[in-house]
C-alpha cells in the first residue's frame, strides 16, 4: 500500500452551541488539515496523486468556503445578525467542531475522486480531530 500526505493551512472562526467552556463564544483558529491518501498502485508517473493536484483542489475549496470565514451551526441565533451585516458565514448542519470539519473536508476530497483515507484537523498545535470511514 502506498500513502501520501498533504498538509494545508487555513483560518476560521466558530463557536459551539451548548458548550460549557470558552468555545461557546465566537473565536478563531489558525488551523491545518492533514489529508492522507492511499493506493495499492501508482499512476504512470509513479505517484498515488500529485501533491500539487490534491493541494490545488483542497486549497481552492477551502479558500472559497472556509478560510477566513465564520463557521456556524444553522441553529446558531447569531447567524441572522451576521448574515444581515453582510458577513461571510459557512453554515453547517451540526456544531462546527474539529471532528465535523475533518468529516467535511474528507467528504469534499473523496467527492473529487481522490483516494483519501483520513483527514485530521488541528485546531491548535496540540489538539486535533480526525475522520476516517
Amino acid at each position: 500500500m502506498y500513502s501520501v500526505t498533504k498538509e494545508i493551512h487555513f483560518c476560521y472562526g466558530h463557536r459551539l452551541l451548548g458548550h460549557r467552556g470558552k468555545c461557546r463564544d465566537l473565536h478563531g483558529h489558525n488551523a491545518r488539515a492533514i489529508i492522507r491518501l492511499e493506493s495499492e498502485s501508482l499512476d504512470a508517473l509513479g505517484m498515488v496523486v500529485d501533491f500539487k493536484d490534491i493541494g490545488d483542489y483542497v486549497r481552492s475549496w477551502l479558500e472559497a468556503e472556509i478560510d477566513h470565514n465564520m463557521l456556524l451551526c444553522r441553529d446558531d441565533p447569531v447567524l441572522p445578525l451576521l448574515e444581515a451585516a453582510g458577513e461571510r458565514v459557512f453554515i453547517m448542519d451540526s456544531n462546527p467542531t474539529a471532528e465535523n470539519l475533518a468529516r467535511l473536508i474528507y467528504d469534499r476530497v473523496a467527492g473529487g475522486g481522490f483516494p483519501v483515507v483520513e483527514v485530521a484537523v488541528f485546531e491548535t498545535e496540540s489538539a486535533f480531530a480526525s475522520y476516517r470511514p
